[in-house]
């Protein structure tokens, strides 16, 4: 159940409504838009529904809507417009413009970082990726630097003007990133890792969500409910591929799951075609659909020598063809009344 305000409602007024939800035993979550205030509703007890149900009443309300869904704060109609995220340096995600992360899947050394920088900056990338803690199939695979890797993707960024992206693995490691990274990342592996999204619930930065590789669209929504039903409104969902009967590629690119999201939620939704093929060779073939059927974002493995890569050189772009694919992608996007940011 969600409260949408009129527009010119008063502080006073919103915060009787805040005030009388929790009276009724709710938790009532307060979302701010351009035109209007909307005030999200979250509890498990039906005892005052009716008590709830009269506030549409009240002094500065417009309307009180039911969500059918079972997320909540995440549904297309707590925020019909949409969101669109700050995330720094003057990028947002989420609006017209179209926003590419870009670099290795794992960091590995100063020298490596700080050349792919350079050159994913050049092309247009906003934001450096990298893994500093890496979830790997195999123990014996190559893990990450850890911190140092952090300091070294901070820097490189800094230097090249860009935001940092990286993968959060556990909610131990939530305060050591904090001073590095500008976008938490829920990998695939941990999308239902509730600890881990609680933890994120109660940060002040950006997390985008990875689709977990068997998980339904709905079961990633609830997962980015988590996170939002602690306070944290900045969520970002990721199409990164699910595991079909299919064996030909690594995953199967859901490229449908895309404007499906955006029907369903206001959040911001990217693409990751790179693990969502795991070959090099269709990476751009699924970066450009992604952006035709509306993706806010991409998400892009380049590495300097991917034939020497510790991980996922495979699907890995050289600096070249990252730069081919993003003039390419730039002409998509005005196709679709888009732009690259």
């Amino acid at each position: 159940m969600i409260v949408n305000m009129f527009g010119d409602a008063s502080e006073e007024q919103i915060n009787h409504i805040v005030a009388r939800i929790k009276e009724c035993g709710y938790q009532a979550h307060v979302i701010r838009g351009e035109e209007r205030t909307v005030i999200g509703i979250v509890g498990k007890s039906d005892r005052h529904r009716s008590e709830l149900e009269a506030l549409s009443s009240a002094p500065g309300v417009e309307e009180i809507v039911k969500i059918s869904h079972p997320f909540k704060l995440a549904a297309r109609s707590c925020r019909p417009e949409g969101t669109v995220l700050d995330l720094g340096k003057g990028v947002t995600i989420g609006g017209r413009e179209v926003v590419v992360a870009a670099g290795p899947c794992a960091v590995e050394s100063a020298e490596q970082i700080a050349d792919i920088a350079a050159k994913v900056a050049k092309a247009g990338a906003k934001l450096l990726r990298g893994g500093a803690f890496k979830p790997r199939s195999s123990p014996y695979s190559f893990q990450g630097l850890g911190e140092e890797g952090l300091k070294l993707m901070r820097d490189a960024a800094d230097k090249n003007g860009l935001l940092v992206v990286s993968e959060v693995m556990d909610p131990s490691q939530i305060e050591i990133m904090m001073p590095y990274v500008d976008v938490m990342q829920v990998g695939a592996r941990n999308m239902q890792n509730y600890h881990l999204l609680r933890g994120l619930g109660e940060i002040d930065k950006p997390v985008l969500l990875k689709r977990g590789m068997s998980a339904t669209i709905e079961e990633l929504l609830l997962s980015a409910e988590y996170i939002m039903s602690g306070g944290n409104y900045k969520v970002i969902l990721c199409e990164r591929g699910i595991r079909t009967f299919e064996t030909y590629l690594r995953n199967t690119m859901d490229i449908a799951a895309i404007p499906v999201i955006k029907s369903l939620s206001h959040l911001p939704v990217v693409a990751d075609p790179s693990h969502g093929t795991g070959r090099r060779d269709k990476v751009a073939p699924m970066a450009r659909a992604a952006v035709a059927a509306g993706a806010d974002g991409l998400i892009i493995e380049v590495h300097p020598d991917p034939e020497r890569a510790l991980s996922d050189g495979v699907q890995s772009l050289y600096p070249d063809q990252f730069t081919q694919l993003m003039k390419e992608i730039r002409l998509i996007a005005q196709a679709v009344d888009r732009e690259i940011a």
